[in-house]
């Protein structure tokens, strides 16, 4: 047996390591109450064992943990029968039918969207455009990073005391006068000890980001396996080249049951409270770039992606990212670009919805201010479920597009917004970037990254930016051929 947890960092770190241990299992009952209501699962008969078990859950401290007391051990055997259970609930009547998890049915409950021509430039176009989106995707990533899980009042407390609001260069870490004015205005969620590695001055190059990993890998599943990849093939490539603890929340417990002998798409549904989340959203991207100017194709790659780990709106996230992407070759504004994505997730679907809430306010005169005013009213960001979710991401990718502008101040609103600001600083400098191409992505924002690149893969662990970016086009020519 381990010695007692004297002291408060000691009790702090063992309730950290035991909270990833609830994640690893997929033990998150609060979630997964949260997901089985909104996917419209029937709750009636497994209510009092939620509550029971709620009431009951151990605390994460030494002689109350989950690996070494028999009454957690009963607890979390409880808490996991509870969870499979809840899968084979039946869903309230229509919702399978509006938002179905397989190809053909997603296929046949779209809608029209605006025609989308096909791709008729260039090789030095297509490169242009396709490295514009990664360049724009790595920026945008690390202008998010160090203010992942801070909230949209801090991200603004922190910019203002540093110089940097609105938010117009990566953030930098703030000297010890300006971090005493900071804590004196008592930021909810500050920037916590493990983000300071994430200021741009503490930076050698691109630090390693799960947003990042799963483009890079995006592109070496079809490096390897070519068009016809299946979702068997990534689940494979996750274990072959992605460390566990580089994956979160969908990911980590889609990886967990490849490991078990759980595979697609049954990966996806079992022990994953998870299963909407943003995680699979931010995977679309190399499907969306190697499919200029075909959206249907892009989704479709997307889908295969996303049905290992994700369910519905988890898969419809991911779909509609990769369809805006191949659409941005090839439209010009993204009123047309946000609805050619949406043509290919089911018209019914609360994501779809979601959407067309905040086009509407658009095309209605309602500024940016007021679409994320609207998104924090239907969302709380302190609540994980809600900063994490595929949906309200979404809107907030759509509402930091539609004023359009340029690079900066795209990439600017999408992080200010607050919610999962890495992922949306991140989606939103991709689509900037296919649609303006590399040569109009400004220098500020690439200069600073000193052309290094970092993964968490096993065979692109440190190497040069730009070959990465020549990479993924040669891969998507050899799938566009």
């Amino acid at each position: 047996m381990p010695p007692p947890l004297r002291s408060k960092a000691d009790r702090a770190q063992f309730t950290t390591w035991a909270n990833r241990q609830l994640w690893l299992f997929g033990c998150d009952l609060e979630t997964e109450w949260r997901q089985a209501q909104e996917e419209g699962r029937e709750l009636g008969p497994v209510t009092a064992e939620f509550d029971r078990l709620r009431r009951t859950e151990p605390r994460a401290d030494y002689h109350e943990n989950l690996l070494s007391g028999r009454r957690d051990l009963r607890w979390l055997g409880d808490a996991l029968a509870l969870i499979d259970r809840v899968q084979g609930l039946p869903m309230r009547d229509g919702r399978v039918r509006d938002e179905p998890d397989d190809l053909p049915g997603i296929r046949r409950a779209r809608s029209s969207g605006p025609v989308v021509p096909r791709w008729r430039g260039s090789k030095a176009d297509f490169s242009d455009r396709l490295r514009g989106g990664f360049l724009g995707r790595v920026a945008g990533c690390m202008l998010g990073k160090p203010f992942e899980t801070v909230d949209r009042a801090s991200i603004r407390l922190y910019a203002e005391e540093t110089g940097n609001w609105p938010l117009r260069s990566y953030q930098r870490e703030p000297t010890a006068a300006e971090l005493r004015r900071i804590l004196r205005r008592r930021p909810r969620r500050p920037v916590r000890s493990w983000q300071l590695a994430f200021y741009i001055d503490r930076c050698d190059g691109f630090p390693v980001d799960d947003d990042i990993n799963y483009t890079v890998i995006g592109m070496e599943v079809m490096r390897r396996q070519g068009a016809g990849f299946t979702p068997l093939d990534v689940a494979c490539l996750w274990a072959q080249q992605l460390p566990i603890l580089a994956a979160c929340t969908a990911e980590r417990a889609a990886y967990r049951n490849f490991i078990e002998g759980w595979l697609p798409p049954r990966s996806a549904t079992r022990r994953n409270p998870y299963r909407e989340w943003i995680g699979a959203q931010i995977r679309a991207d190399f499907f969306g770039y190697a499919a200029p100017g075909d959206p249907p194709r892009a989704a479709e790659w997307a889908w295969r992606d996303a049905s290992i780990s994700h369910v519905r709106n988890g898969i419809y996230g991911e779909m509609w990212v990769a369809a805006m992407l191949a659409a941005a070759y090839v439209l010009n504004d993204w009123p047309s670009i946000i609805r050619a994505g949406l043509a290919q997730v089911p018209r019914h679907s609360r994501l779809y919805a979601a959407i067309e809430r905040i086009l509407a306010q658009h095309a209605g005169g309602a500024r940016y201010g007021e679409m994320i005013d609207g998104i924090h009213g239907e969302w709380d960001e302190f609540k994980a479920h809600d900063w994490c979710h595929a949906i309200s991401n979404a809107q907030i990718v759509a509402a930091s597009l539609l004023p359009g502008g340029g690079f900066g101040p795209t990439i600017g609103r999408a992080v200010s917004a607050g919610f999962d600001t890495d992922c949306n600083g991140a989606t939103c400098g991709s689509l900037w970037g296919v649609r303006h191409g590399a040569g109009a992505v400004p220098d500020k924002w690439l200069r600073p990254l000193r052309n290094r690149l970092r993964t968490a893969l096993a065979d692109y662990s440190d190497g040069p930016l730009d070959a990465m970016a020549r990479r993924m086009v040669a891969v998507a020519e050899t799938v566009r051929s």
